[in-house]
């Protein structure tokens, strides 16, 4: 406290020693101190409890797991229902809208909501004489919905427009062509009854099952052709398509690996030219150097044995 005395007052009050802290007397004694009774067993205490017998059963709270395959479930067997229902009801062979030939009528999706059935005749009519024209309209507001058929008044024009308008820009939108596969293949249903083309939304490993609905050729009674069907023509230019564009990168790949391996080739090649003339100047002088320093040493060793040759004669006249 000596280097404190001289401090201000109020940096010496922190300095100053606390007042002694009060003495409470405890409020209870320590439990070593106590005297308690000693444990006993609950032997006397068995008749309290309850029966086993009488005991409620645990009420079961399922996990939110088997609450969601619960509500999948009873999704799914309603969805099924719904269905067969459907199903049951769908007869497109009774439909009143429908074109008089299936085997002549052209399906046509992706179609843009502007398209009338005059555009759309002048847009077909350059693959044969159309017999009839219907797009679907929805049924409430009377929209289009983005498909129709087209009936052509010969089957090969069908089959031509089925060949070449597949992909063709209809009022700014690329279109896509079918035949009519409701009346000619057989238990053929919708997308909107768990058919269709193309693989299932919710379930892709189903489409397995499905795949032999694609392989059905959809022929007349009384054809018995042997040219490709629509379907398979259909699956094939999928595969071409596919196929092609495949092609194309597998193309683009390797013109980008053959570029990168000349590049490379040239730059190796570049680099052993470099060594190699750089080799080639460093021999050269080191060989040059060599030789020079030889041809000075033995230049340097001639002079000498002149110089002591001289130097003999001129010792042995003298001693004459």
């Amino acid at each position: 406290m000596g280097e404190a005395v001289n401090l201000p007052f109020s940096l010496h009050r922190l300095f100053e020693p606390r007042a002694p802290l009060f003495f409470l007397k405890p409020l209870d004694q320590l439990p070593y101190e106590k005297n308690l009774p000693s444990y006993t067993g609950i032997g006397h205490l068995v008749h309290k409890f309850e029966n086993p017998a009488d005991t409620p059963a645990a009420v079961y709270i399922p996990s939110r797991l088997e609450i969601r395959a619960k509500k999948r479930q009873a999704d799914e067997s309603r969805h099924a229902s719904e269905l067969e229902t459907a199903t049951a009801a769908w007869h497109p062979k009774e439909n009143p809208n429908a074109t008089s030939d299936p085997f002549k009528t052209l399906f046509i999706s992706n179609l843009s909501y502007d398209t009338t059935e005059e555009s759309l005749k002048r847009e077909m009519e350059e693959y044969g004489s159309i017999k009839q024209i219907h797009i679907v309209r929805n049924t409430q507001t009377s929209k289009p919905r983005g498909y129709a058929f087209v009936e052509f008044e010969h089957e090969r024009d069908m089959k031509d427009a089925y060949k070449q308008a597949d992909g063709r820009k209809v009022d700014g939108r690329r279109i896509v062509v079918d035949f009519e596969r409701g009346r000619t293949i057989k238990e053929w249903k919708p997308r909107r009854l768990g058919g269709g083309v193309g693989l299932p939304r919710q379930n892709p490993k189903d489409a397995a099952k499905a795949d032999g609905v694609h392989s059905i050729v959809p022929q007349r009674a009384r054809s018995r052709s042997r040219s490709r069907s629509p379907e398979r023509r259909y699956d094939d230019r999928r595969d071409d398509r596919r196929d092609d564009r495949r092609d194309d990168r597998r193309d683009d790949r390797r013109d980008d690996r053959d570029r990168d391996r000349d590049r490379d080739s040239r730059d190796r090649y570049s680099d052993r030219d470099r060594y190699s003339d750089r080799d080639r100047h460093s021999d050269r002088d080191r060989y040059s150097d060599r030789d020079r320093s030889d041809r000075d040493r033995s230049d340097r060793d001639r002079s000498d044995r002149d110089r002591d040759r001289d130097r003999y004669d001129r010792d042995r006249y003298d001693r004459r």
